[in-house]
């Protein structure tokens, strides 16, 4: 698989505290990866990290499979665009004027796409208006609009969501969307708001005291969380010999748990294992969201 960008047990230390503790982050080129964690878990940190704001304390990280010691880590940085916690917006100027002046800042010698970059965000019709009177979630998209200025394919939003009404959120989320799919631009986003981000991500990172606790595709975690019967049989081998028969989909957890993802009528089951010698000693239903898997994941508590 091809990443766009990896770290490898980076660290970050402020005299002792640990901002960041031997992470490592592997995103996926064409992915929308979901850095989660609650607020302190070191996700600003660590994108202030890869966008060259702060010095990693050890590790090493690579960008496009350029590594950050190397010279052309400079090239490979052009092709990334980034908000890092508010967008850097002057208020007092239109939203075309802020677009001129990043094209400006990154050296750019016209302003060529400058309308493309406003209509695709949504802000073509805003004319004369100064940011100043956007809402919140208008300046969210002027400034990702900014970041997109260089064309870059690979883009950085640290909580583009948070503070948003309703209605903003759905506009962020359906940008991010069409920046994936149609511009193919591979998105790291972080963030504490989970049910709303697994309706974009592709990927997860989950991030707790700098540390990374587990990386997950959509697919595997859908796995994970989708409604399933826990038994606790007394015979393992008998009630997978069963489930195999009956062509079940299931999933062996310990010697004495088994996780059945098919619907089934559970007298009937009982009744098949106990001719096995197999005997039900409890049973469960679960289906866990991802706020849900998150908490179990770090052990229970306020982590969200």
């Amino acid at each position: 698989m091809e990443y766009i960008l990896e770290t490898n047990q980076i660290e970050k230390r402020y005299n002792r505290f640990k901002a960041i503790d031997n992470l490592s982050i592997h995103v996926p080129k064409g992915a929308i990866y979901g850095l989660i964690g609650k607020n302190g878990a070191g996700k600003t940190t660590l994108i202030r990290l890869i966008c060259d704001l702060q010095k990693p304390t050890s590790g090493s990280y690579t960008i496009y499979g350029i590594k950050n010691t190397d010279k052309r880590i400079l090239e490979a940085r052009k092709r990334m665009g980034a908000i890092i916690e508010t967008p850097s917006i002057r208020l007092e100027a239109t939203a075309e004027d802020n677009l001129k002046e990043q094209y400006r800042i990154v050296g750019l010698p016209s302003f060529d796409n400058l309308q493309e970059i406003l209509k695709l965000v949504g802000l073509i019709d805003t004319g004369k208006k100064k940011a100043k009177h956007f809402s919140l979630g208008m300046k969210q998209r002027l400034g990702i609009a900014i970041a997109l200025v260089g064309n870059p394919d690979f883009l950085i939003l640290d909580e583009p969501i948070n503070g948003l009404d309703p209605e903003g959120i759905i506009e962020i989320r359906e940008l991010i969307l069409k920046l994936n799919k149609e511009k193919g631009i591979t998105v790291l986003i972080s963030s504490h708001y989970l049910d709303e981000l697994s309706k974009i991500a592709t990927d997860y990172g989950f991030i707790e005291k700098g540390h990374m606790v587990q990386e997950i595709c959509k697919e595997t975690l859908e796995e994970k969380c989708k409604k399933r019967v826990e038994l606790e049989v007394s015979n393992v081998k008998e009630c997978v010999k069963y489930f195999e028969e009956k062509q079940l989909s299931y999933e062996v957890i310990s010697d004495k748990c088994i996780n059945l993802y098919d619907e089934i009528n559970i007298t009937e089951l009982a009744v098949a294992l106990s001719k096995r010698d197999c005997v039900i000693d409890k049973f469960q239903e679960k289906e866990e969201s991802l706020e849900s898997y998150y908490i179990n994941l770090m052990g229970g508590g306020n982590n969200v």
